[in-house]
């Protein structure tokens, strides 16, 4: 590590970070839950917010995928993603939801701006984003594909529309 120039837990944690938050909506999946912390970690990710019935820390099979980022990672639990949703938009966040949805932007169409706090709101593995949480989106986006497919891992789709908001911020 220390010939990767990597920064230790407690010098991540004071790094500064972009403002972007991610809230996992009642993902069933704790590997895809370890998944979520280490892609935050990975783009220096705001937050985590895990609500439902997504799985929190300690757990083995979350720290099995997040490799201690669970440690580096800021995150916290909100039983309802709606109450979740809400007070991150009464904070000035945009909420985009990773869904498809009629109204839904394809990911390399969309207008981002280094300016702008943002939620990345993604759902469960097979119900996808809630209702009620898409009634408060700002905009949908999804992650255009070719295949037979409709839908990628969330765990890759995260890694995909986090990518896309970390390059917004280091060009």
């Amino acid at each position: 590590m220390e010939e990767l120039g990597r920064p230790t837990v407690s010098e991540y944690r004071e790094r500064r970070k972009l403002p972007v938050v991610v809230l996992l909506d009642n993902v069933r999946s704790l590997h895809n839950v370890g998944s979520a912390f280490r892609t935050c970690d990975a783009f220096g990710m705001e937050r985590l917010v895990l609500t439902g019935i997504t799985g929190q820390p300690p757990h083995r099979e979350i720290h099995k995928t997040a490799l201690g980022a669970t440690e580096s990672v800021a995150w916290e639990y909100e039983a309802d993603p709606v109450i979740a949703v809400k007070k991150l938009k009464d904070a000035g966040y945009r909420i985009v939801v990773v869904e498809q949805t009629t109204e839904s932007v394809p990911l390399h169409a969309c207008e981002l701006n280094s300016e702008t706090k943002y939620c990345l709101v993604f759902g469960n593995e097979v119900r996808g984003v809630g209702e009620e949480v898409i009634e408060y989106a700002d905009m949908a986006l999804e992650v255009p594909q070719a295949g037979t497919k409709h839908s990628l891992n969330i765990s890759v789709c995260l890694g995909v529309v986090c990518w896309e908001f970390f390059k917004m911020h280091v060009r």
